[in-house]
């Protein structure tokens, strides 16, 4: 079942879990989400980045579609960081049911200015818009540099934010960053700014960079009222580690041989974060929910 992201999170912040966005841009990591997920009996995100849509081509998302609509548990199709307004006219073509817009990197009125405007634009069909207030980072050279003193999303500057924009979700900046940590870094979620986030917005919070945290800190985020969480790297890490080592022991090319047991042990990966993100037999809640359907599609 398709719905958009007002759909799916109204329903996790009410019971307070959270749904895992998983990223994607090949049928084998489709399959790892989508079917663990069916199997968890867990609602699901499908995310993709601009950079994985350009290379999956827009054929691939007709499948897509075509899958998570005839599932048996509710998922949404998302563009995530979505960079500029062609992005997101693409998504909306390709049949996305939500968009991410985001100008955290930009001026304050630059990111207003892009994020409204990709409101007023997908409100028109229907389709969610998660904006970024504060930064997320990336792992590398700078990781520690960036936990120590990366820019705080400031609880004041998130509820006008959401106010000025007419933002859906909101993706906060509390400490975390893209990629795996390196082993000689440990992150700190700052629950006491996302407390005081979700003091003043009453929308829905998203953690991005959600691969490579404790378990405990992740736990404790969503306990608190995040309600959407994007892993992309640790699965995709558990996919290739297997991949490496299906290679170097056989030197076969079928895909049939190569990607099952990849897919296995991605599989085990998003089960993990479905039960660490209290996700678990919580798709039971959607069974009276409307499937989300564009009309102009």
């Amino acid at each position: 079942m398709l719905l958009n992201m007002n759909q799916m999170l109204s329903v996790a912040k009410k019971n307070h879990f959270a749904v895992g966005a998983y990223n994607v841009s090949n049928s084998e990591l489709l399959k790892s989400a989508v079917e663990q997920c069916e199997a968890d009996n867990a609602p699901g995100i499908i995310a993709v980045h601009p950079t994985e849509m350009a290379y999956a081509k827009d054929d691939f998302f007709a499948y897509v579609l075509q899958r998570i609509k005839n599932s048996k548990v509710p998922f949404v199709l998302h563009l995530d960081h979505g960079d500029t307004i062609n992005n997101v006219a693409r998504a909306i073509h390709n049949g996305f049911s939500s968009v991410m817009i985001d100008g955290s990197l930009a001026s304050w009125e630059d990111n207003v200015a892009i994020t409204k405007k990709t409101v007023d634009m997908c409100h028109l069909v229907g389709v969610t818009v998660e904006g970024e207030l504060g930064t997320i980072g990336q792992t590398g050279n700078h990781i520690k540099e960036h936990l120590q003193n990366g820019i705080y999303t400031q609880p004041e500057d998130a509820k006008r934010f959401v106010e000025e924009t007419g933002v859906d979700t909101l993706a906060v900046g509390i400490g975390t960053a893209h990629g795996i940590y390196p082993s000689d870094v440990t992150p700190k979620i700052r629950i006491d700014i996302l407390k005081e986030i979700l003091s003043v917005v009453d929308n829905p919070l998203v953690l991005h960079g959600g691969s490579s945290n404790p378990d405990d800190q992740i736990a404790e985020a969503v306990k608190t009222g995040i309600t959407k969480v994007n892993i992309s790297s640790d699965y995709k890490h558990a996919f290739f580690v297997q991949a490496r080592k299906v290679l170097a022991e056989d030197d076969g090319w079928d895909p049939n041989n190569l990607f099952p047991s990849c897919i296995v042990e991605a599989k085990k990966v998003v089960h993990h974060k479905n039960e660490l993100f209290g996700a678990v037999g919580k798709a039971d809640l959607y069974k009276n929910t409307e499937p989300w359907r564009n009309e102009f599609l």
